[in-house]
């Protein structure tokens, strides 16, 4: 899906503004934007032209993020020397080992994508609860479709467990998350759109590099160009590897010379778990447990970078719904509260955090590890989530980091979206006004700020 500040979009983003992630994977952006918004519509706009086909078009003004280079001047002017920025790419292809002929083959023709530059500084007014995201994700299709891939593709299945020792059902759940079964894997292409953002905006550097990885892949032989088809980012296949994620994780299980990640199933496979086992996925352990948070409960103890052992946390009256003991006791976990105390606790252990590598959103890897557990035959969340929260407007969301700030609790750059920062800073703000400092945005904090 290299490490780097993925830009997030679609359901990344929703999950982002949601849970706070701290991007740091390879995959820049994920399939799942196909299910909310159509961000894939459209390549190949002009530089200050409507795009053909009735595609949306770049808007032609400066970027949210106010980078220098996002300036819409400063875009034209790239976009008008797009040809000699990709020229000047050759030199670097070499040292790659990548042919002229192919070269010249692979970038002929190729103009930018300025519709990108607004999906790449893109702040969604509105955002989605956990909770929807979750009823959208993990429904009752997905789940039927995720059955039958298992049982089709069993042979491929079983002998990745054997080689990776990753879970069968973590790998099919990334499938269908990421892409719906290969129904939704964006239709840009990723030579386009890497060399639109190697030469256009304010994150050059990184796909630069991606850029050429993506041109290694295609001397190489591995997949087509017709293949290469995906996100604004240039993820592709139905896991969506960015190019240099391929190039680092990418295998050939079938033998057959090939890295086809988009339509070998056994090399599609056998890629996401070895993705999976390098970022240090533990063989034969959960991803984590949804437990119940008593109600007395210290939530500044709810914090990533609080791990302790689950028998730890029972002393401090973590339970599961269940009843049912812990297998590990010994295993080290932190607590999330995605919905602050209203909702449902869950612990999370070391494979949480390797999902969390693929993409760096707590709500798409609590997604993958319920999606994961349902296809094993296991049962939805046993607690409510508090459907009667709504989510705050971006307007919102700057608001309260505002009134955070003028109160002393808030010492970043007020910016509407909502990270680590903010969320300590609403839990020491709710732990000076005695109420649980759970961290959660709720619209009665917004309104306790304003001081009704």
């Amino acid at each position: 899906m290299a490490k780097f500040a993925r830009p997030l979009t679609g359901a990344t983003m929703l999950g982002a503004a949601l849970l706070f992630p701290l991007p740091t994977h390879a995959q820049a952006q994920n399939g799942l934007s196909n299910l909310f918004g159509g961000i894939f519509s459209g390549s190949n706009p002009a530089p200050s032209q409507g795009a053909p086909g009735g595609a949306q078009p770049w808007s032609g003004e400066d970027g949210a993020s106010g980078h220098p280079l996002m300036t819409a001047a400063a875009i034209r002017e790239a976009a008008g020397n797009f040809n000699n920025c990709v020229a000047g790419m050759w030199p670097d292809a070499a040292r790659r080992g990548i042919t002229q002929e192919n070269f010249q083959r692979f970038t002929a023709g190729l103009s930018p994508d300025l519709r990108i530059m607004d999906l790449l500084d893109s702040q969604p007014e509105f955002t989605k609860s956990i909770w929807d995201y979750l009823d959208i994700l993990v429904s009752d299709n997905r789940l039927a479709r995720g059955r039958e891939i298992l049982t089709k593709y069993k042979a491929q299945f079983d002998a990745t467990e054997k080689a990776y020792g990753v879970d069968r059902y973590i790998v099919a759940s990334i499938w269908g998350i990421e892409s719906n079964y290969s129904t939704q894997m964006g239709d840009r292409s990723v030579l386009q759109s890497t060399a639109t953002l190697a030469c256009i905006g304010r994150r050059q550097a990184y796909f630069k590099d991606e850029f050429l990885s993506a041109l290694e892949i295609l001397n190489r032989g591995d997949l087509s160009p017709e293949q290469m088809r995906g996100s604004w980012a240039g993820a592709f296949g139905p896991t969506q590897f960015m190019p240099t994620a391929f190039k680092r994780y990418a295998v050939d299980a079938d033998g057959d010379g090939r890295r086809d990640v988009v339509d070998d199933p056994s090399d599609l496979i056998a890629s996401t778990a070895n993705n999976l086992k390098k970022d240090g996925w533990q063989a034969g352990q959960t991803w984590g447990f949804e437990v119940v948070v008593p109600r007395d409960f210290n939530y500044m103890l709810a914090d990533r970078a609080k791990a302790m052992t689950i028998a730890q946390w029972e002393k401090l009256g973590i339970t599961r719904p269940t009843r049912q003991p812990f297998p590990h006791p010994a295993e080290k976990a932190y607590l999330l509260a995605p919905a602050g105390a209203e909702g449902p606790g869950f612990l999370m252990l070391q494979n949480y955090r390797v999902i969390m590598k693929y993409n760096p959103a707590e709500a798409y890897a609590l997604a993958i590890g319920h999606f994961a557990d349902r296809l094993r035959g296991g049962q939805p969340f046993t607690q409510s989530w508090p459907r009667q929260e709504r989510e705050l407007s971006r307007a919102e969301r700057l608001e309260l980091q505002q009134l955070l700030a003028q109160r002393g609790f808030y010492k970043g750059t007020p910016d509407g979206q909502f990270g680590g920062q903010t969320r300590e800073a609403l839990r020491n703000f709710q732990a000076s006004i005695g109420a649980p400092a759970d961290g959660f945005a709720s619209s009665d904090m917004l309104e306790r700020l304003r001081g009704r």
